[in-house]
């Protein structure tokens, strides 16, 4: 394991649009999963040896300082910029360790992670639980595991993050899907983003959050260009024509796009809003009941 110092790794989010999270927090650097479209490629980010994981030294102890001395408590999201629960966490435990420490100060938690792993937590996400908002957000954006393992090539397979989603809400937990990027000329299908919901919807899936296109920056968009020609040849300049030198590159049938997700979501009772999952993970927290006997 490389480390890398860290003087602080809790920091305010500004707002709680994002899933409700008031803190954000980055336990590790890098990622290996190789997504072709990963967003934290992007040179503006200026890290180095973006496929090695790297980990904050001492991360632990900030954290533990930082909870302690925080005056309000609130829901701490992670998984922004590397992915909480990457192939080292089952040996290193960090975030297991951070989780123990925001149940200890009655902070809540928001988890986004293409890691299955994270159902091993549900012990601790359960306690979490009993006095705050829980929310686990699981990114699936292929339906099929074929699909899954060409743009996501070192992730869990789609159904390994979809039986995740099933153990987690058969435990009671808030989870869900989040459904971004929806990839223009790769993912966009009606039938790839119907399955999705259905396949949510199977593993009890409480919400699923979608954005139907890809944003493009300098440092990544090569990347994702390097892949699509060895993946899709011809793609690239078809990318190129759509889209130029733009950040935000939507579905060219995403305003179709949403009106079939939303329809098969409604159908399914499965929300889709952001400020309504924000809600349902709120009104998930099971206040645990003290005996006056």
């Amino acid at each position: 394991m490389k480390y890398i110092a860290a003087r602080t790794i809790i920091a305010h989010t500004g707002s709680e649009e994002w899933f409700g999270a008031k803190y954000n927090m980055n336990l590790y650097r890098g990622c290996v999963h190789g997504c072709i479209y990963c967003d934290s490629r992007s040179r503006c980010y200026q890290i180095e040896d973006f496929d090695r994981i790297a980990a904050k030294r001492d991360a632990l102890n900030i954290i533990k300082r930082e909870l302690r001395s925080k005056r309000k408590t609130g829901v701490v999201g992670t998984g922004s910029m590397s992915d909480p629960y990457n192939p080292l966490e089952a040996k290193y435990e960090l975030t297991r360790g951070a989780l123990g420490f925001i149940d200890s100060y009655g902070f809540g938690v928001s988890i986004t992670t293409k890691g299955s792993l994270v159902a091993r937590d549900i012990d601790l996400l359960s306690r979490i639980r009993l006095h705050s908002p829980v929310c686990v957000g699981i990114t699936i954006t292929a339906a099929e595991d074929s699909l899954s393992r060409a743009i996501e090539p070192a992730a869990p397979l789609s159904s390994q993050r979809f039986a995740a989603i099933s153990e987690l809400t058969e435990n009671g937990l808030y989870a869900g899907v989040v459904m971004t990027p929806i990839l223009p000329f790769v993912t966009d299908s009606e039938d790839n983003v119907r399955r999705l919901v259905e396949k949510a919807a199977a593993s009890g899936a409480r919400f699923v959050f979608p954005w139907f296109g890809v944003t493009l920056r300098l440092g990544q968009r090569e990347y994702f260009y390097d892949a699509l020609q060895r993946l899709y040849p011809g793609l690239k300049e078809r990318y190129q024509d759509t889209y130029g030198s733009s950040y935000n590159c939507p579905s060219p049938n995403h305003r179709r796009l949403r009106k079939v997700f939303a329809c098969a979501c409604l159908e399914r009772g499965i929300e889709y809003r952001m400020q309504g999952i924000i809600d349902g993970a709120r009104n998930n927290v099971q206040v645990k009941q003290v005996s006056l006997f």
